[in-house]
């Protein structure tokens, strides 16, 4: 007969229930995590703030790209917006931008304008840009800055340029017309004829400098001189100017003075080394007394030949000193109309220094002189090989930028 044990029943009865319990619990949460992954599959998942792709794209970008989210804060920005400080902080600085953001994002439509906006936080400077602002995604309003400042600065001095050759050329040709007139009212009078013909000569002249020193300045910017650069000796520059003016300093008994070493040589174009030493020295002979020293000396510091040119003219005054480089503009106009200047001298001069990879300067003292200095990168010539034939030439040793 068996005898029924209670208590080894209900022990069974409450493990079974536990495994139960737990099977049950397992089940439960297994179905949890179904439903929320069915459930998060099934959601539209939300749009990310930046698409992918759009950060790297800013970093490369010239133009100043700035992302705004709808609450106009900065999200991403290019390098080149923060160098031309459209963003300080997390906020577009300029407010002209942001209220064009906000319309932007209002109506969706794209939008393109022309501004002038503070350059610094003073606003002593203008930049003049130009603007396109256009949606991106649901959220973000993209901000394209281009600096035009450059292009426009460019664009004002050539509009100047014209204005000021239309002037210049405008002068000499009514004259010369007028002079006709008169030379044709005064046919019976040789005196005047006389007269009236050395002044049309003069007013020719004139005309003839400024035609040839626009065709100057028009080959110069056209030309590059290092495209087809060869070694030039400055000694063979110097001759040539000193000719260009020997028969004006004779006549009024200035000495024209060359010192230097000989045969140092830079880099670029002969024709344009030669216009650009031509000008400094006639500017020094135009502008000095009678019986006065113009000297052209040449030497070399380090990498760079230095070739000055110092006379003992009027010298110029301290306000000139900055724009005396500039097209057009002269010192003295009435001593300029004596001398057939043109005001575009050292700007060729200016020019052809910078494109050779050098530059000018001057120094000046009014009623002492003045001296023009330009310095150009000494061309760096190779020792001959030993193993190229001499021909019974002496063999040319380079110590520093001088050959012997």
């Amino acid at each position: 007969m068996h005898i029924f044990d209670a208590s080894a029943f209900h022990v069974a009865a409450a493990s079974a229930s536990a495994l139960i319990a737990l099977v049950v619990g397992v089940a439960a949460g297994l179905a949890f995590r179904w439903s929320e992954r069915d459930r998060r599959r099934l959601e539209p998942q939300p749009e990310p703030l930046v698409p992918p792709g759009v950060a790297a794209v800013l970093q490369v970008l010239r133009s100043s790209a700035v992302l705004l989210d709808p609450s106009d804060a900065v999200v991403k920005a290019s390098p080149a917006a923060h160098a031309l400080g459209l963003v300080r902080g997390q906020r577009l600085v300029p407010e002209e931008l942001t209220g064009i953001a906000r319309q932007v994002r209002r109506d969706g439509e794209i939008r393109q304008v022309e501004l002038e906006l503070p350059r610094g936080p003073l606003g002593q400077d203008t930049l003049a840009v130009s603007v396109r602002v256009a949606p991106l995604g649901a959220h973000l309003v993209l901000v394209l800055v281009e600096d035009r400042t450059e292009a426009r600065r460019v664009d004002e001095v050539r509009r100047d340029f014209v204005a000021n050759v239309s002037h210049e050329l405008k002068t000499p040709v009514g004259a010369l017309s007028l002079l006709a007139e008169a030379v044709l009212s005064a046919s019976d009078d040789p005196d005047a004829v006389r007269r009236f013909a050395g002044r049309m000569s003069k007013e020719a002249h004139r005309l003839t400098n400024l035609v040839q020193d626009l065709i100057d300045l028009s080959r110069v910017q056209g030309d590059d001189p290092l495209a087809k650069a060869v070694p030039v000796d400055l000694a063979e520059v110097v001759a040539a100017a000193r000719e260009r003016v020997a028969e004006v300093a004779e006549a009024r008994q200035i000495e024209l003075v060359a010192t230097g070493p000989e045969h140092t040589r830079v880099l670029g174009d002969l024709g344009q080394l030669t216009t650009a030493v031509g000008n400094l020295v006639e500017n020094a002979v135009n502008y000095s007394p009678d019986r006065t020293k113009v000297v052209v000396s040449v030497r070399v510091e380090g990498d760079l030949a230095e070739l000055s040119v110092t006379d003992q003219g009027v010298g110029i005054p301290d306000q000139d000193l900055n724009r005396i480089f500039e097209r057009f503009y002269r010192v003295d106009p009435a001593r300029s109309r004596v001398t057939g200047g043109t005001g575009l001298g050292l700007a060729i001069v200016k020019h052809i220094a910078a494109t050779h990879g050098g530059d000018v300067s001057v120094w000046s003292v009014e009623g002492a002189g003045s001296t023009f200095t330009l310095r150009l990168p000494v061309a760096q010539v190779a020792p001959v090989s030993e193993l190229e034939p001499t021909h019974s030439q002496p063999t040319r040793i380079t110590t520093g930028s001088r050959t012997t």
